[in-house]
């Protein structure tokens, strides 16, 4: 197991021990998330699952204002331990994360939620309340990281490469979308032809065709891959491009 991972589980348990809920930022159905949901209720402790932040935001509205429990908990069914409370867990709460989670998006996570209990128990009583790890997987920051400097510069289009169903490469893919024409491909051989392209769209979670989606003339392509992506999925994709355009790696190279 990576150590990224383990120092979440160990995490999560200390927060147990001192009867704090484990606020997870990740996806509840991830493996990832399922085996920290897991750490969470050893010594009987207890674990809220938040995908987003609007649920972020709705956590916090119930820290500072309390709410219809029922309510609360039908909107994260699947996604809290046996017996949670809100009315009571909530009281003290450590934030952990899936390590594949954007960065940013977790320490925005993690401010909201401190900002909540800092308004419902008083600054001074933070400490009492709240808790933070930062769990970032350090290869998935490094691609991140990485990626927001390739942004910054000007890039016709984006080549982002993994699994479908890795949640680091599909947080690339959606750093990308803001920005310029993206394109998440698994490997190389969803390259048809500059003509067509086969590619996954995340947000209706289904392969796509888009067609003259390489143009012609001089190009600026980016290309970036998941933490887990084997380079010779990379190299390929790259080798596919240079074929497209009348070359080849080692030419190309050579120049």
């Amino acid at each position: 197991t990576c150590g990224d991972v383990m120092s979440v589980w160990k995490r999560v348990r200390t927060y147990a021990k001192e009867e704090v809920t484990s606020i997870i930022h990740g996806k509840a159905s991830h493996e990832e998330t399922m085996a920290t949901s897991s750490q969470a209720i050893a010594k009987d402790g207890h674990y809220l699952v938040v995908l987003n932040l609007d649920e972020a935001n709705t956590v916090c509205d119930y820290i500072i204002n309390g709410g219809d429990r029922e309510a609360f908990l039908k909107q994260f069914a699947g996604c809290h331990s046996e017996g949670f409370d809100p009315d009571q867990h909530l009281r003290a709460v450590g934030v952990a994360n899936q390590t594949t989670m954007m960065r940013g998006e977790t320490e925005e996570v993690q401010r909201r939620i401190r900002a909540a209990i800092a308004k419902r128990y008083g600054e001074t009583k933070v400490d009492d309340h709240f808790r933070f790890f930062d769990t970032i997987c350090g290869a998935t920051q490094d691609r991140q990281d990485a990626l927001a400097v390739m942004l910054a510069e000007p890039m016709d289009l984006l080549l982002v490469i993994g699994g479908y169903n890795s949640s680091n490469t599909s947080h690339l893919a959606e750093m990308g979308e803001a920005q310029i024409p993206t394109f998440f491909i698994k490997n190389a051989n969803e390259i048809s032809d500059s003509t067509l392209i086969r590619h996954w769209n995340q947000h209706t979670q289904e392969v796509e065709k888009t067609t003259d989606w390489l143009p012609s003339g001089d190009l600026r392509v980016g290309i970036t891959a998941g933490a887990s992506c084997p380079n010779n999925l990379i190299e390929d994709v790259i080798r596919r491009l240079l074929e497209l355009r009348g070359s080849s790696a080692e030419e190309f190279l050579a120049h």
